[in-house]
């Protein structure tokens, strides 16, 4: 209720021309207050080595990503990206979260990935970057949010249900 009444004779206060407390009466008191207070940055969360951790998920697959301060090694289960990512468009997709936060070649990947298919694998891998290059730097949760990589693609298998030949598909009508 004292809110209220604030707030009303705040209102009588701007009707007989004087500025309520709290208010700049002019634009040049407007123009030279101290900024708002902002959200905090999220603080930086780093391990004893230096590094950053995060845990991706696509599908069946689960990356386990560390990244450090480097010259942009891409390692996977021991290999290099080129050997366990054959395909370009794979490559393509892990190295997505270091094109929109503009740090390519700057961080070093070490993750291990079980489960799931090379596709899937990938994208866990992008999922994970993408978490620890935010957990390292803050101020790059912005960019990597508004391009979705911190999002977990939820999209999985549909499972087989009885009766059915697969999912969806049912067994070939036999009419005798």
């Amino acid at each position: 209720m004292s809110d209220n009444r604030q707030s009303l004779s705040d209102l009588g206060a701007i009707a007989a021309g004087e500025a309520p407390a709290g208010v700049p009466a002019s634009a040049d008191e407007y123009l030279n207050a101290p900024p708002a207070p902002t959200m905090p940055l999220r603080e930086k969360i780093i391990d004893s080595l230096g590094r950053s951790y995060a845990t991706g998920r696509r599908k069946d697959a689960v990356a386990r990503v560390w990244i450090k301060p480097g010259s942009g090694k891409i390692t996977i289960n021991g290999r290099d990206q080129e050997v366990y990512f054959a395909r370009p468009t794979l490559r393509l997709v892990i190295n997505q979260p270091f094109g929109v936060a503009e740090r390519e070649g700057q961080y070093d990947v070490i993750c291990t990935v079980k489960g799931g298919g090379l596709s899937g694998q990938a994208g866990a891998v992008k999922h994970g970057i993408s978490q620890a290059l935010t957990r390292y730097e803050p101020v790059l949760r912005a960019p990597v949010k508004a391009a979705g990589f911190l999002t977990r693609d939820s999209r999985t298998v549909e499972r087989k249900k009885y009766g059915k030949a697969k999912a969806r598909r049912s067994f070939q009508f036999s009419k005798r």
